[in-house]
């Protein structure tokens, strides 16, 4: 059940706010901040070099030139400095360059209370910024690629203030895990803000809380309240309202793709609550609705636990719901079997199936702001599951349940997550993968190895490819494990997917397309087969396959944070036209330091050797030409 609500939760939260609409902060000038210094400006693409400091002298490199001088020409060696930060003009990309003399904080001109927020960053190696909610509470931005143990001052950690009055002394908080991407990658950042309370007479009632913030797409923060300003605020106070602050005095750091969400606080609540009850199998609504109840009575609290039968029941619930403001409300029903939810006479939920499991549902409604009346009907002929009965709206930054906490408790059938763990050696387990997430893209031939270094990966054996890479926890087995299962596993952490497909194959040309994988039915003689693994002393496997004759061997294994790929092709027999794709995105760039960015700088391709960007299939892809052994570097 509470897998199931927590899924709902996830869609209910992030696709809707009442009363708001998602706006896109302006970058195609610096209009939508106040005036500074000048080290802040908009450019249409931003390249760093991930082996230099911002911290270190930039590092000079000899390049050949040749100079001219009348009709005589001659070859000279020039010195030129590789620079951490590169730009080229243009819009969408907000940019920091600041030095001992400009070194300005970024204000927006926007003023907000309780906030959604979306944006990308980008660091150099070494740098450090940071974002204020409200000018005051700091989400820090700092390159922390590769640490273990993240504290407040890492990337995604909320700050600590440098006050050594008590009372006044607030220690800041680490993040739960630490997600953070190399340096010059685009990191995304989700931020639900709740700005601080204040009464009529201007006195905090409630301190501002980070509702969540999540990192690459792990959740970092969750309901953490920030009962003081953090350091280096716009003014050392709290108020209902302030600006967006970007630190600019620390480094280098490039923003883009920010989207906001301004929440206005409302009310909501029920009251009058009444219920009546009949007990039968019933199928539909119709078939008890009609007869004559067998109780009815008055509730302080919407709940199901009035019901004297759990098994065949059928219950009404009708009351008064007052609303604060003018606007859209998104209400999400959760229950037990069937139900029809009715609030101002207007129908938003009729799910009538009483299969007897534990489904939501939600809708929106445009109401103003006073009082209506709402009616649930819920009824349940199935004696597997428990009754269940909750009402949520969503009401600001907050999802606020509208019933008792005992009529739907949020995990009442807990299940120990299984997780596990690599100890002193790797962890291999078979299992399957959805792809992406998505069990439409199911991956049915995949191992998990999970290293003691922090650092895993997920190998197709069908494809012959890596399939994706992460950071941290290895995987939670539970949906494979618990109860029946369903064979799958989930990584644990920011997990990184790369691609699809069978990266080996010969082609007739350097622009023919790879092949799609085949239905195992399918695979004809001579094709790509798996030929399973063995296991060296460290415990790490050698996978083994055949494809026209040759043999292959994938060797997987973490190093200095990033995964490396050796790949063995034997008895090539002189076979020419044999590509590998090492990579596929919507952009591929070359770096300054000679490594790959791939899909729009979401992780880098270091190779040895001279691969070919190509345009396939509306993509881009990283394919080098091979005849023997090679290997290559996966850093995200």
């Amino acid at each position: 059940m509470l897998k199931k609500l927590l899924f709902a939760y996830a869609a209910f939260l992030g696709t809707f706010v009442a009363g708001a609409q998602t706006q896109n902060l302006n970058l195609n000038d610096l209009s939508a901040f106040r005036p500074q210094a000048g080290n802040w400006q908009i450019v249409g693409d931003v390249v760093i070099n991930p082996d230099l400091d911002i911290h270190e002298k930039g590092k000079t490199e000899l390049q050949p030139v040749i100079e001219k001088r009348g009709k005589k020409t001659k070859s000279v060696v020039a010195k030129t400095e590789q620079k951490a930060v590169t730009f080229t003009t243009g819009s969408g990309i907000l940019l920091n360059m600041n030095d001992d003399t400009k070194k300005d904080h970024l204000v927006t001109n926007l003023e907000h209370g309780d906030l959604e927020l979306e944006l990308e960053v980008m660091l150099p190696r070494g740098s450090n910024s940071g974002i204020y909610l409200q000018g005051r509470y700091e989400v820090q931005l700092l390159d922390s690629w590769g640490v273990q143990t993240p504290k407040y001052s890492d990337m995604g950690g909320i700050y600590r203030n440098w006050e050594n009055e008590k009372g006044k002394i607030y220690m800041g908080k680490a993040p739960l895990s630490n997600p953070a991407k190399a340096p010059g990658l685009w990191q995304k950042f989700k931020i639900s803000f709740r700005a601080p309370r204040f009464d009529a007479a201007g006195n905090k009632i409630e301190n501002a809380r980070f509702v969540y913030v999540d990192l690459n797409g792990v959740r970092i923060h969750e309901n953490v309240e920030v009962p003081l300003p953090t350091g280096g605020p716009i003014e050392n106070n709290e108020k209902p309202t302030g600006p967006l602050m970007i630190q600019g005095d620390h480094g280098p750091v490039a923003i883009r793709n920010i989207k906001y969400t301004a929440i206005k606080p409302v009310s909501v609540n029920i009251s009058d609550v009444a219920y009546q009850t009949w007990y039968g199998n019933y199928k539909l609504i119709s078939d008890f609705v009609s007869l004559p109840v067998a109780a009815s009575g008055k509730l302080s609290e919407l709940s199901c636990e009035i019901l004297e039968n759990e098994d065949a029941y059928g219950a009404r619930y009708t009351g008064t719901l007052t609303v604060s403001d003018d606007a859209d409300y998104r209400f999400l029903i959760a229950y037990t079997g069937g139900a029809r939810l009715t609030i101002n006479n207007q129908q938003l939920v009729n799910a009538q199936s009483g299969d007897g499991w534990w489904p939501t549902n939600q809708a929106a409604i445009n109401l103003k702001a006073g009082s209506y009346p709402f009616e649930i009907i819920n009824y349940k002929n199935a004696s597997w599951m428990p009754p269940r009965l909750g009402f949520y709206v969503q009401a600001g930054a907050d999802l606020k349940a509208l019933h008792a906490f005992n009529s739907y408790p949020p995990n009442d059938q807990p299940v120990s997550p299984i997780l596990i763990n690599p100890t002193s050696s790797p962890k291999l387990l078979r299992a399957f993968l959805d792809f992406k997430d998505d069990n439409k893209q199911r991956l049915t031939h995949t191992i998990g190895v999970g290293d003691p270094s922090g650092v895993h990966y997920v190998y197709d054996l069908k494809a012959g490819n890596i399939a994706c890479v992460w950071r941290g926890e290895f995987v939670d087995a539970t949906p494979m494990w618990h109860d029946r299962g369903d064979g799958s596993f989930k990584p644990l952490g920011a997990t990184l997917f790369l691609f699809n497909n069978q990266p080996l194959a010969f082609l007739s040309s350097a622009n023919e397309a790879f092949p799609v994988i085949a239905k195992e039915a399918e695979v004809t003689k001579g094709e790509y087969r798996s030929r399973g693994y063995s296991v060296d002393d460290t415990g790490r496997p050698t996978f083994k396959a055949t494809y026209r004759g040759l043999e292959v061997e994938d060797k997987v294994y973490p190093k200095d944070n990033a995964i490396v790929h050796e790949v063995t092709i034997n008895n090539p027999n002189g076979k020419t036209g044999l590509y590998y794709k090492l990579a596929e995105g919507k952009v591929i760039t070359k770096n300054p330091n000679g490594w790959y960015a791939i899909d729009d700088k979401s992780y880098y391709i270091r190779i040895n050797g001279t691969p070919q960007i190509r345009e396939s299939a509306g993509k881009q892809e990283l394919i080098i030409p091979v005849s023997g052994s090679f290997n290559y570097t996966i850093i995200w």
